[in-house]
């Protein structure tokens, strides 16, 4: 009798511990649905709070770039980039009442996010280069350069032919409401507003790999066609995404569009755990097709298991763009109203070079960009890749200089050598000497262009984009931690919005509510640090003995 009654508790309590994470299950799937529907002026529940038990998400470690001597380090290179998929992830980190992780703070694709008013090229050039200097926001003994490049924008009915293979991983990791149903929504939204001249093939991926659609053009047949395979796809199994990914490129190679577009979107969270899934594997792939003229965009969904770090390193290296995908607005920014611009390049292998004058610059630092720095002889190199710049893009670059009137003496700064002597010039005008590298869709020869930078560039009422610009870059560096946010703090960012009109996509209004957002999340685990400090140090303090 004793035994039947204990037998009768446990299954009691394992009935109990049942139904507790079906109730957090559908708390989980509550707080995912809400990405869904986000809207700019959008406030998370403070009830909400992730289940991170299980929480395999992967960054690449970002090591901040350092001041460099202008005396002796002149030059600085680097790669454009156009993505922007650090922003949406650190939203979904604060919607979440989490403060981001460190290595999913790249700063210049949160400055990237926003777009800018650079005028457009004016004369025979694809992309034309803009400059500004002002005082730097978190320390006033500093100056701020911001380099603009704007793409032309080109007419849609002007583009090639897209050939495009939508990549979709339908594994059960891909299960939530803000992973697959919002992946098959967006696919949607992206063939609806392909051309009769467009042709898509869909290839799938799970415990094994199906093509699902053959090339089909996007007329309004083949477009329901499209849309009767995106609705009936489910998740289930293991996540075998290297052969798939093969199969993919091999289905874009058999049916290439010379002149054309020839491009994967891959959709996943990244978790491949089955056949090669090393990031090496993965980007010697996509940088061997890349030669061929398939690129690849790569789109993230979902939490938990988001593996960022891979999905960064294969778009770089696919001459595509990465962007992550937390609810319907923002897919509508990628695959919306942004689709031609990120489909159709205007500018490729695209390559800045700063060449600082030391008799005005003492040192400089390039913010963010720490994974698309280049050594200096890759500026001239043809055969060194690079960043790609489509309709319309716009690319954002701030350093921050150290001017050689200032007795301030930078922490970690170039050390000068003996056996390196610059020659000065005499030329106390020019700050600097700005070089940008790109070349035309089909061409392997770059063309140069350049723009000297002097003191009437400087400006102490700077524009509502070199505004904007600084702040973001200001919210990053606190977000991350950065060891030269200076005097920067969240309160002073707000101060710096608050003059930034409104823009019609409320993207400025969510910027302030986020920079809130973090404000409150650093106050209160600055506390609970504060208590959890206390309470060891009552408990490390020496007993009584009676």
């Amino acid at each position: 009798m004793n035994m039947k009654r204990i037998s009768l508790y446990f299954f009691a309590i394992l009935l109990m511990a049942s139904c507790c994470k079906i109730r957090n299950r559908g708390a989980e799937l509550s707080a995912s649905a809400e990405y869904e529907n986000y809207e700019p002026e959008f406030e998370p529940d403070p009830e909400i709070q992730d289940d991170r038990s299980f929480n395999t998400e992967r960054y690449e470690e970002i090591v901040e770039n350092d001041f460099k001597s202008a005396e002796t380090d002149p030059i600085s290179v680097f790669s454009v980039d156009v993505d922007n998929a650090s922003y949406s992830n650190v939203r979904r980190f604060l919607s979440s009442n989490q403060m981001p992780a460190p290595g999913s703070v790249r700063i210049e694709e949160m400055i990237n996010y926003f777009p800018y008013t650079y005028p457009q090229p004016s004369g025979e050039e694809p992309i034309a280069i803009h400059t500004e200097l002002s005082r730097c926001d978190w320390n006033q003994d500093h100056e701020l350069l911001k380099i603009g490049i704007k793409a032309k924008e080109v007419n849609v009915a002007t583009m090639p032919s897209n050939n495009l293979v939508f990549l979709l991983d339908v594994s059960g990791s891909m299960y939530d409401e803000n992973k697959l149903p919002l992946l098959v929504n967006s696919f949607k939204m992206l063939a609806s507003q392909l051309r009769r001249n467009d042709y898509v093939s869909i290839v799938t991926y799970a415990g094994y790999d199906e093509v699902k659609l053959e090339p089909t053009a996007c007329d309004s047949d083949g477009k329901e066609k499209i849309f009767k395979v995106l609705e009936s796809l489910s998740a289930s199994g293991s996540t075998r995404g290297f052969n798939a990914l093969e199969k993919a490129y091999d289905l874009a190679q058999e049916h290439f569009i010379s002149g054309g577009n020839n491009r994967i979107l891959l959709a996943t969270d990244g978790d491949f755990n089955v056949g090669p899934s090393s990031d090496a594997a993965l980007v010697e792939l996509v940088e061997e097709k890349a030669k061929s003229g398939i690129f690849i965009t790569v789109l993230g969904y979902g939490m938990y298991n988001l593996n960022d770090s891979m999905m960064e390193k294969i778009s770089n290296a696919g001459n595509g763009n990465y962007f992550y995908i937390d609810n319907m607005s923002e897919a509508k920014k990628a695959l919306g109203t942004g689709l031609w611009g990120n489909l159709f390049v205007v500018a490729k292998d695209v390559k800045v070079l700063v060449d600082f004058n030391p008799n005005i610059v003492k040192s400089y630092r390039l913010i963010g960009y720490e994974n698309r720095m280049l050594a200096n002889e890759d500026f001239d190199n043809d055969k060194k890749d690079a960043g790609d710049m489509g309709s319309g893009h716009t690319v954002t670059a701030i350093y921050e200089l150290v001017t050689a009137s200032s007795k301030k003496q930078i922490q970690n700064t170039s050390t000068k050598s003996e056996y390196t002597k610059s020659t000065s010039t005499g030329d106390t005008e020019n700050y600097l000497t700005v070089k940008f590298r790109y070349k035309n869709p089909q061409d392997t020869v770059s063309q140069l262009v350049e723009k000297k930078v002097n003191k009437s560039t400087f400006t102490e009422k700077p524009s509502s984009d070199f505004i904007l610009a600084s702040s973001v870059a200001s919210f990053g560096m606190l977000l991350r931690g950065a060891k030269y946010a200076g005097d920067a703090t969240y309160d002073s960012v707000l101060e710096h919005l608050k003059d930034i009109p409104s823009d019609p996509n409320g993207y400025v209004n969510e910027l302030r509510t986020l920079v809130r957002k973090a404000n409150d999340l650093d106050k209160k685990n600055g506390a609970n640090k504060a208590d959890d400090l206390n309470k060891e140090e009552e408990a490390s303090a020496p007993q009584a003995v009676y």
